[in-house]
């Protein structure tokens, strides 16, 4: 597991940078708050953010804010996630309040439309690159069959039975931890029967 502590300059810059760069909402971002935390400053790994992002998207509020807070927490305390989300949410809300009013004067041009309109499939690629690397990882800890399972199950739960997401989410979180348990049962039990054996011989 990667751990690095990094400091409270650091996780500003980040998270100004996050809040500079982002577009789209919260899980439009994720994308970028895992380059910062994992490949750029190596606050944590792969795994770990994913099992963050898990949470995050369990608990009520913006994903964004949560995961700047998280962050935060992690490297500087309480301190550091007021100061990591302040980072985070001030750069959007200056430039809210000091682009709205000509952004209402110009949103009926087309040029604006479509420049928005243009936005929309690098979105879509950055949440589908999060998705593979997502999905390449549960491959890899889980294997094909249960993989493909898992992702069966999740869409059956979200499209058809419009079972809430946090819902869906924390029974997954659930289930990872049974199955966790149940190797280190296993093996527990393997490494038993071993040494009784070797007792016995």
């Amino acid at each position: 597991m990667v751990e690095k502590k990094g400091n409270l300059r650091e996780l500003m810059t980040a998270m100004l940078r996050v809040g500079i760069v982002g577009y789209g909402g919260g899980p439009a971002t994720m994308t970028l708050f895992r380059y910062e935390a994992v490949t750029r400053y190596q606050w944590l790994d792969d795994s770990e953010f994913a099992e963050i992002l898990a949470l995050a998207n369990t608990l009520p509020g913006p994903m964004a804010t949560k995961m700047a807070a998280y962050f935060g927490f992690r490297i500087g305390g309480w301190l550091g996630a007021l100061l990591g989300v302040l980072a985070h949410i001030l750069p959007s809300t200056l430039l809210v309040v000091l682009f709205f009013g000509m952004i209402n004067h110009y949103r009926s041009y087309h040029a604006v439309r479509l420049m928005i309109a243009a936005v929309n499939p690098v979105i879509s690629v950055l949440l589908g690159m999060l998705a593979y690397d997502f999905t390449r990882k549960s491959i890899q800890s889980l294997r094909w069959p249960a993989a493909f399972l898992g992702v069966l199950a999740a869409l059956g739960c979200l499209l058809w039975l419009r079972i809430p997401d946090a819902v869906v989410v924390l029974a997954f979180l659930a289930f990872g931890a049974l199955i966790g348990q149940t190797g280190k049962l296993s093996r527990w039990m393997d490494k038993s029967g071993s040494a009784k054996g070797g007792k016995d011989v």
